[in-house]
């Protein structure tokens, strides 16, 4: 389990106000994700300027042809349609055999043969052409096509249009053709040649229609695509041809692709349960691995903001086509979190928030990737932020990183075939110039200690200057204590090392941990010189003038606006311990005055417990690591001070001592640290102190 993560069982309040902050979150990305796709419309004239502001596309979509030009193609292609019909051959022998019937009845009439050979070969010729029943005729004169398919059994043919007989036609090429022969016997003239004309092609609706699809097939009614986030026409443009084109085009695709009631209901429903799920898996996060942030509402509500503000800016940049998501700086995230929390909160907050966020963007999956990658190289590399070159490294990393990776994923995809495109580039560009935007994460740092309470490792480099004001006033008025300090906070801040605490902040604590001391500096014996005020003072006014010093020390650190991070050091680098010198010696008088006055059966007249009370510290007890090495430090540095000789031996006993006296008293136990970490740290201070009292060599006079 993690030193951080509370093994104590919640409270209803507790779970209810996990609940609260899921919900609100929830709503707060879902409420930005509702404006999905509204249809717009726009008052333009053709030749006149646009009065609205510069129109962006929001989404993708095809630029149609004129309705003008795609009737021209339309016509071009249908001259290539035909038509299919089925023949029926049996109709040309019913005919045949209906002619000679009536042909021989009226032999007696001296018509000669020939006359019926004639008509047979006239009609043999019109239905191998084929004769158009109305139907037919109708369907032809619709589409006018240049050929026609005739088809019976298995097999088709091809056949100008123009050669097909109407009945009309093919009674007239009965009667006018040959005119000398038909008119030369009135006989003849009275036959009803009509009756022998019937139609043998019949219409084939399926296997038209089929063409007629595959021929549509072949319009291409778009001329060309504009692209999410291209403006499509600026303000004061003249609307000409091909913005009026665009702007119909625009108004077309949007009604087309107007979502249904239905349609919105599942995908309002389908992102708010996305939104929800990587609210719940953060809110899982906290509770598994570092419950004691939720128990902090300003972290909480730094999170929160940080978390959500990323999402609801990229919900408004596509929702309203500002710019490019890739301009944004995602990275700043993690960068934050990082300085004021720790790294992994930073990259499974980051995580979380790009995949919030990718939900409305087009194509998802390259902007995760690098983004997440984008969000990886900033916390590897930004260790702490003490300097500023290190945020400027940071930036040119994560710029590089980007565009390798965005390059990288085009060539997967295989996307990457546009590079004679201008708009091929954009990307990369923003990409660049959201690697230039990380650094605003260094101006974000006061606005977010000023807000949530936080307080940043740069602003804890520029409190260790010794010319800061109360350090300069340390060092002039208690130097003692200031030499005290700053041999604290080297001890310090090496165990913190060793130990993977915040070293810069154990270090800045521990310079002002005894800030206090200003007060009535010379009561203290690091500032004496040869006199001690405390001789003749009753023991109980001694031990409340040294246990002042934290109330003074925390009043100065108001005065002075120090961070709360730093008064906590000085409320609790004594904890809840006594003031022993001073308590040792009342009850050693105690026991004298016993001893003196056999007769007193009183004793002393107060309860151990009432008695260490005027001695002891109002504490708290220290509740982080950092508080804890600081404790230790202290401690052993001014005991160190009392010891006559300097060897390894005497030091690690005076190590041992003063840390196993603070855990016996249960100084350490509301403060996450282990028995191997307090072991790590007492080797550290016994390493440095044989360091700074090592023995130096006799120089001859």
């Amino acid at each position: 389990m993690s030193r951080y993560n509370h093994n104590h069982k919640l409270s209803i309040r507790a779970y209810l106000y996990r609940i609260l902050f899921s919900i609100i979150a929830t709503a707060i990305l879902v409420l930005f994700l509702l404006p999905i796709r509204s249809f717009t419309t726009f008052n333009y004239t053709k030749g006149e300027p646009w009065e609205e502001e510069a129109l962006i596309a929001q989404e993708s979509f095809p630029i149609l042809k004129p309705a003008e030009l795609i009737a021209h193609e339309q016509d071009s292609l249908r001259r290539k349609y035909t038509p299919y019909f089925s023949q029926d051959t049996e109709i040309l022998n019913q005919q045949l055999m209906a002619l000679r019937q009536d042909f021989h009845a009226r032999s007696s009439m001296g018509i000669p043969s020939y006359f019926l050979r004639h008509l047979e070969d006239k009609l043999k010729y019109i239905y191998s052409k084929g004769i158009l029943s109305r139907e037919g005729e109708m369907k032809l004169n619709e589409v006018k096509p240049e050929s026609v398919h005739i088809f019976h059994g298995n097999e088709s043919k091809g056949q100008p249009s123009s050669e097909l007989f109407t009945e009309k036609k093919a009674y007239e090429y009965l009667i006018h053709e040959d005119d000398s022969i038909y008119y030369s016997h009135s006989h003849l003239r009275g036959m009803d040649l009509m009756k022998y004309i019937s139609p043998n092609l019949t219409y084939d609706e399926s296997k038209s229609e089929q063409q007629k699809k595959e021929v549509d097939g072949g319009l291409v009614r778009n001329m060309g695509v504009v692209q999410q986030g291209q403006k499509i026409v600026d303000k004061g443009q003249i609307v000409d041809e091909e913005v009026l084109n665009i702007l119909r085009s625009w108004e077309q695709y949007q009604r087309e692709h107007k979502l249904s009631t239905r349609e919105m209901i599942l995908l309002i429903g389908g992102r708010t349960v996305y939104i929800a799920i990587m609210v719940v898996l953060l809110l899982m996060y906290f509770q598994q691995f570092r419950s004691d942030y939720l128990d902090n509402l300003r972290t909480v509500l730094l999170i929160m903001s940080l978390t959500l503000f990323f999402p609801i800016v990229t919900y408004i940049i596509v929702s309203h086509t500002w710019t490019n998501v890739y301009l944004v700086p995602y990275c700043v995230l993690p960068i934050l979190l990082r300085i004021f929390l720790d790294s992994r909160t930073a990259f499974v907050t980051h995580v979380l928030a790009i995949l919030a966020s990718a939900v409305v963007v087009t194509p998802p999956f390259p902007f995760i990737v690098t983004q997440t990658v984008a969000g990886l190289v900033a916390i590897y590399s930004l260790r702490e932020l003490s300097q500023r070159y290190e945020l400027f490294r940071t930036a040119v990393l994560v710029t590089i990183s980007t565009l390798l990776t965005y390059l990288c994923m085009e060539f997967v995809l295989g996307t990457a075939d546009g590079i004679q495109n201008v708009s091929y580039f954009e990307p990369y560009i923003y990409l660049a110039m959201a690697g230039f935007l990380t650094l605003i994460a260094y101006l974000l740092l006061i606005p977010i200690e000023r807000v949530f309470g936080f307080t940043s490792i740069v602003t804890l480099v520029e409190l260790q200057n010794i010319n800061n004001p109360l350090l300069r006033r340390l060092s002039e008025e208690a130097n003692g204590t200031f030499n005290h300090s700053m041999q604290v906070a080297n001890l310090a801040a090496e165990v913190a090392n060793k130990l993977g605490a915040k070293a810069q902040l154990v270090r800045t604590g521990a310079l002002y941990h005894d800030i206090g001391k200003l007060e009535n500096a010379v009561f203290f014996t690091e500032n004496q010189n040869g006199q001690n005020p405390h001789d003749g003072l009753p023991y109980e006014r001694s031990a409340q003038i040294i246990i002042q010093h934290v109330e003074n020390g925390k009043r100065l650190a108001e005065k002075y606006k120090l961070p709360t991070v730093v008064r906590e050091f000085i409320e609790t680098h004594h904890g809840k311990s006594l003031t022993k010198y001073f308590y040792v010696q009342r009850v050693k008088s105690d026991e004298l005055r016993v001893k003196n006055n056999s007769n007193n059966s009183g004793g002393n007249g107060n309860s151990d417990s009432s008695l260490e009370k005027s001695f002891r510290y109002p504490g708290p007890k220290p509740q982080t690591l950092e508080q804890a090495i600081l404790m230790m430090a202290d401690a052993v540095e001014a005991a160190s001070r009392s010891l006559t000789e300097y060897t390894e031996e005497s030091i690690n006993a005076l190590v041992e001592k003063i840390v196993g006296a603070q855990v016996s008293e249960g100084s350490f136990d509301e403060c996450a640290i282990t028995f191997r970490e307090i072991t790590e740290a007492k080797e550290v201070l016994s390493t440095r102190l044989r360091t700074i009292y090592h023995t130096r060599i006799q120089y001859p006079e």
